[in-house]
């Protein structure tokens, strides 16, 4: 598969770009108007996006900073073709923000945080440790103290968001999540899927998620 993967800055997406990520997803269980990803062009940096033969299969908006001067990789709004080269796609994306990271943060550990409203979207966290939420572990207070940041700046109210089950309570509308449904959504920890009873997407119900990439993984991942 010839994934061409390259970002920009979200200044330069155009009217007709917003369009392809609107069609992208527009039969799945997000479908993005154009209305909310140009939104994310004002909200985030950095516009990272997958093509085969140029045609789309992959996008995200995101923005390298830091957050009480910790380096962050914040994903705020993304999406990945739901058919069989899903998963391809999707570890490009990711890739390429390894090595923004890696460029921005070569001697730290970075956190990554994203929104997620279905358990496959944590298939993107595979390469990252201490992931939180995660089954079978209580989050201490500086944890809890991540989610309320990150859901601040994802402008989620704090009468939506619990910050002990890390979960948004939906406004009716749709949640800029990281859309991606696992090919094989069986072989996904049922653990993993328990954490998400409850959520319902279309309310815009969603999941604050984040975990960290030390210094030495990080030089990996993003070489």
């Amino acid at each position: 598969m010839a994934l061409e993967v390259t970002t920009q800055d979200c200044t330069a997406v155009t009217d007709a770009e917003l369009e392809e990520m609107a069609d992208l997803v527009a039969e799945g269980p997000n479908p993005f108007s154009v209305g909310l990803l140009s939104k994310q062009t004002e909200l985030w940096v950095l516009c990272t996006t997958a093509r085969e033969n140029g045609k789309l299969r992959g996008y995200t908006f995101a923005t390298l900073e830091r957050i009480g001067g910790t380096p962050s990789v914040l994903i705020g709004l993304g999406a990945v073709i739901n058919n069989g080269k899903r998963a391809t796609v999707m570890r490009g994306l990711m890739n390429e923000l390894y090595h923004r990271a890696l460029m921005a943060f070569p001697d730290e550990d970075v956190l990554f945080g994203a929104q997620f409203n279905d358990p496959s979207g944590f298939d993107a966290y595979k390469e990252l440790a201490d992931h939180i939420p995660r089954p079978d572990y209580k989050p201490n207070g500086e944890e809890r103290a991540w989610g309320r940041r990150l859901a601040k700046r994802f402008q989620i109210g704090n009468s939506r968001y619990d910050d002990r089950a890390f979960r948004v309570k939906g406004d009716g509308n749709q949640a800029s999540v990281f859309d991606y449904t696992s090919l094989d959504p069986d072989s996904i920890d049922a653990d993993i899927v328990a954490m998400f009873d409850g959520i319902d997407a279309s309310k815009g119900d969603a999941m604050v998620a984040h975990g960290w990439v030390s210094p030495e993984r990080l030089a990996k991942l993003g070489s």
